[in-house]
């Protein structure tokens, strides 16, 4: 992993808390107060009209428009949907990206409140519902927000922002490229060139004034594996006569549940293989010559990752030909491990600190979904953190989690994210910027 880190002018955060880095975080803090009103409208505008990924065109427009009225070199059309933001300071220094996510998921909202989507479109051919079920529209508004708080001292800022809307976070539809590895093949890092990205995930397990984060692997990689078995076909009746790929499969499925309980330190890093689709078949009385099984890997070791590709094919192999069928495994990347930069996140966490309450700044475990600003923290060193937006007045075990149709987010948490995603970029510029 590539790291940057300008030796020049590196001060610990508390001997830059006072001063003018204090005066532009008092105005930080009334400009975020002032904004969350706005803030809250835009994201009720997002939610009630989400959009899938790489079709985020309504979104795109609204973000670039408001960009643009603050006086910010806007880009658009970047990984098909995206939008870029670039917002010169009045003084030299690094150049610091923040970044927020577009895209819907293909949920049919459940929610009772008057901003629900009733939105509909179109995912991999299917006709589908459409929600913001993750919170990428409270990450839009939140960057929108904190884009005007920063536009607002530019002549104070040592340094330049870039602003990055991402599209596709959740995938691109099939056959397609997208989401945060194409805006890095897209050169979204250059010009200017990035040194640090930050970003943040609203949760809905996480109470409402609470950040927290992780160093290292703090989200899980996520490879999606497809096995392809050949039976013999027969009848159903008479299945000596064949070989059956169906009873094959769910030998393998045991077998497959067995190489995380079995072969990884769990005491160290967390990893999960789940299958989630069995495809085979066409009658009840025939037992079938070909079976399609799919699923996903999460790790958050590259090593442990590495073994649990080489134990599910030797597992996958192994059975296959101890029944006499013949069997293809295919493993794709989906996203590489979220993986925040141990100095970066030793550096920064202070500025957590001090805008939300110590008390309120804690270590997440490790979560094993998966996000691709990865592939932003694969090229430039990178923090990622959680913002809580748990439901008041609800037990946290009972609060829906993201990806499904009850999901929903409380509001009165955007000021703290604002807050943190401004604090952290002027606090990196003070640490890294020339004396």
């Amino acid at each position: 992993m590539k790291k940057y880190f300008p030796l020049l002018g590196l001060l610990a955060v508390s001997s830059i808390s006072s001063g003018q880095t204090g005066s532009l975080k008092a105005k930080i803090d009334q400009k975020a107060t002032a904004l969350e009103s706005q803030v809250i409208s835009w994201r009720r505008d997002f939610h009630q009209n989400p959009e899938l990924g790489n079709r985020e065109f309504k979104t795109s427009e609204k973000i670039a428009t408001h960009l643009r009225s603050l006086g910010l070199e806007v880009q658009t059309g970047v990984a098909k949907t995206g939008v870029v933001g670039i917002l010169k300071g009045g003084k030299p220094g690094p150049v610091v990206a923040l970044r927020a996510d577009i895209d819907a998921l293909p949920v049919k909202e459940r929610v009772e409140i008057p901003f629900a989507s009733k939105a509909e479109g179109e995912y991999n051919g299917k006709a589908v519902s459409v929600m913001h079920a993750c919170g990428h529209d409270t990450h839009i508004a939140i960057l929108m927000g904190t884009a005007e708080i920063l536009a607002s001292i530019k002549k104070d800022l040592k340094g330049t922002v870039k602003f990055i809307f991402q599209p596709a976070e959740e995938g691109p539809p099939e056959g397609e490229e997208g989401g945060a590895k194409l805006m890095v093949q897209e050169g979204v890092l250059q010009n200017p060139k990035v040194d640090v990205i930050f970003g943040l995930h609203i949760n809905a397990q996480t109470e409402v004034g609470q950040i927290k984060y992780r160093s290292k692997g703090t989200m899980a990689a996520s490879d999606w594996f497809t096995i392809k078995l050949k039976g013999k076909q027969t009848h159903g009746a008479y299945p000596w006569l064949g070989v059956d790929p169906i009873a094959t499969a769910a030998q393998m499925i045991m077998g497959i549940q067995t190489i995380v309980s079995r072969n990884v330190n769990l005491s160290e890093s967390a990893a999960v293989i789940s299958v989630g689709q069995i495809n085979a078949g066409v009658r009840s009385n025939v037992i079938p010559e070909e079976l399609i099984m799919t699923g996903t890997i999460r790790s958050l070791d590259k090593e442990v990752q590495k073994l649990l590709h080489n134990r599910l094919n030797q597992v996958v192999k192994g059975i296959a030909e101890s029944a006499g069928v013949t069997a293809d495994v295919k493993i794709t990347n989906q996203t590489l491990i979220t993986y925040n930069d141990p100095e970066l996140t030793e550096k920064m966490v202070p500025t957590l600190e001090a805008t939300a309450g110590k008390n309120k700044v804690s270590i997440t475990p490790a979560v094993t979904g998966a996000e691709d600003f990865s592939y932003f923290q694969e090229k430039v060193p990178g923090l990622y953190f959680f913002l809580g937006g748990a439901p008041k007045g609800k037990p946290i075990a009972e609060t829906a989690p993201h990806h499904t149709p009850d999901f929903y987010i409380d509001e009165s948490g955007f000021v703290l994210g604002m807050k943190a995603l401004s604090n952290l970029t002027i606090d990196y510029m003070e640490m890294n910027s020339k004396k």
